[in-house]
């Protein structure tokens, strides 16, 4: 993730200016409800939490899994997957990536988004303290000492003050020449003999390091006791040592390793989806492994199959995109942090699954971790400010075609021969090709633009902050009238053209999903009680995690909820439509 800090915090000052897979088949929807002359169902559910992360056996025997996306820790019985507690916001969890339990019975959580490591005490008191953005893998060696590293937004290891009121010990630093000393050293743990065991997630392979060898170095590779221990993974996330102190690693591919800590020998114990997250011992030494992509838990048995706590697939679906396929049958593509989904929009049936790469291969052109989704011709164009990133991406032969970098792109479109970007450090609606302005975030009438929408001729913008939804009509590429076309709706993001030329614009605000009439600008309810708009973490984009709306040329509504992990499908009835 490239999103910096700066960037951060100049996205907060422009707001504040402001006032196992899918499953498959419909069913009715219980939670909203459509206005007449509409059906609404729920064609694909996702998975029982928004992500899996960190995972660690607590006190109690239960098992806590974090959820960065989630903004919660969940604590499972391991028995049976239920879930006995969740700890959010509430107590100070944000963005929990990773999480460990102290000598004391103390709960320790790494809020990867904001910085901050927070401790949950026994007596139930919250401690919170900022490290850097990025900080991610915690653990306790033997003599009770805490250890963080950062991963993605930084880079570096760090030991902390277990009641977390003396600042951080630097042990490996980044500098602005050395920005990445290690290579993003992700899931630890101390082995047998005190050294601290971790993957680099950007290079491949496992280390170990002896955490006294150095003190603020940008160059552990020479000034630090630091040993490589195996080599040739994909992207390994974690490793951990089970209690007869056999290391075991989890790579990305969806490979389960025992690793020989001495000679580097793998032995693959497991092969499962990809997009693996973290692992975990029980007392008796039975192996959790978690999913980062699709969001489940599952015991790793002693034949290599998996036992699966809690339902997997889609985390946060978000953009929603529609492209004819055969049969007259619509193809889905549904954004989802991760991975791009591709689904049946009449059965709701898994079509594919495209990976989204959190850290960009080096020399390729990869598709980004995808927020928003917009048709192309036979194209698709995919922004996210997750990645700091805008592309053309062929989902045909699974290829970028065309990528540009920005800052904050909270959505993306194809207008007349370019691209349109919304993005607020750039100063609100620009052109990809060259970052010229076409509606300018102005302070007065304009603050935060997310909702597209284009006839191919004209373009409306709906203004997150002020609920206007701005008609934009041009002279080639030069804005020849801004006017509004609608105002008062509540925290507009999503957007769609209707089959009759009226605009569907998801509310987040207000959970429902509106129709907008172009023509004379009355606001009519089609579904509410949608759940939509989670609140996002202060300094990050408001949006957090887009809720969008597409139309198939069947007439059928589709718009992501990602609170219940839930894409929903809404039908015009015949007497009506």
């Amino acid at each position: 993730m490239r999103l910096g800090l700066s960037l951060l915090v100049l996205l907060a000052a422009v707001v504040a200016n402001a006032s196992g897979g899918p499953a498959r088949g419909a069913e009715v929807l219980a939670s909203a409800t459509a206005a007449p002359g509409y059906e609404i169902v729920e064609l694909v559910r996702g998975a029982a939490l928004h992500g899996a992360n960190g995972i660690y056996f607590g006190p109690d025997g239960n098992l806590y899994v974090a959820a960065v996306a989630g903004n919660e820790i969940v604590a499972l019985d391991p028995s049976n997957g239920e879930i006995v507690a969740r700890f959010g916001p509430d107590q100070g969890v944000l963005s929990p990536d990773d999480l460990v339990f102290g000598p004391d019975g103390s709960m320790y959580w790494t809020d990867i988004m904001v910085g901050e490591v927070g401790r949950l005490a026994p007596d139930g008191t919250v401690t919170k303290q900022f490290v850097a953005p990025g900080v991610n893998p915690i653990t306790f060696d033997e003599e009770g000492r805490l250890f963080v590293a950062l991963d993605f937004m930084g880079d570096g290891l760090f030991e902390l003050d277990p009641e977390l009121i003396e600042p951080p010990r630097p042990i490996v630093m980044a500098t602005e020449a050395v920005p990445f000393p290690l290579g993003f050293l992700n899931g630890f743990d101390f082995g047998p003999d005190g050294r601290l065991y971790g993957p680099l997630f950007a290079v491949g392979i496992v280390i170990s390091i002896d955490v006294d060898s150095c003190t603020a170095t940008s160059d552990p590779w020479n000034d630090c006791d630091l040993q490589v221990v195996a080599t040739d993974f994909g992207v390994p996330a974690a490793a951990k040592f089970d209690p007869s102190g056999r290391l075991h690693v989890v790579d990305q591919s969806g490979e389960v390793f025992w690793v020989d800590a001495l000679t580097g020998a793998k032995t693959r114990i497991a092969t499962l989806q990809p997009g693996l997250d973290n692992l975990a011992f029980d007392d008796s030494g039975n192996l959790f492994v978690s999913s980062a992509d699709f969001g489940w838990v599952a015991q790793i048995e002693g034949n290599g199959q998996a036992r699966y706590l809690t339902r997997g697939g889609m985390i946060v679906p978000q953009g929603v995109a529609v492209l004819p396929g055969p049969d007259g049958r619509e193809r889905l593509f549904v954004a989802d942090l991760f991975r791009m989904y591709e689904v049946d929009g009449r059965s709701g049936q898994e079509l594919a699954i495209y990976k989204g790469h959190l850290v960009p291969v080096p020399g390729e052109l990869t598709l980004t971790t995808p927020l928003t989704v917009s048709v192309d011709g036979d194209h698709l164009v995919v922004s996210s400010w997750f990645g700091s990133a805008v592309q053309v991406w062929d989902p045909h032969t699974d290829t970028v075609l065309e990528h540009y970098d920005a800052p904050v792109p909270l959505n993306a479109i194809r207008f007349r021969d370019d691209l349109v970007v919304a993005d607020p450090v750039l100063g609100g609606i620009v052109w990809a090709s060259d970052h010229s302005v076409v509606l300018l975030v102005d302070g007065e009438k304009v603050f935060l633009p997310a909702g597209l929408a284009t006839d191919g001729e004209r373009l409306w913008v709906g203004d997150w902050a002020t609920g206007i939804v701005w008609q934009l009509t041009f002279d080639g590429r030069e804005v020849v009238a801004t006017v509004p076309v609608a105002s008062d709706l509540a925290q507009p993001e999503g957007m769609a053209l209707d089959l009759d030329g009226s605009l569907l614009v998801v509310e987040t605000g207000a959970r429902q999903l509106s129709r907008v009439d172009l023509t004379t600008g009355a606001v009519s309810v089609v579904a509410e009680g949608l759940d939509v708009g989670a609140p996002a973490l202060e300094g990050l984009p408001p949006t957090w995690f887009f809720d969008g709306v597409a139309v198939g040329s069947s007439g059928a509504i589709y718009v992501s909820e990602n609170g219940r992990n839930v894409l929903t499908r809404i039908w015009p009835r015949p007497t009506t439509h």
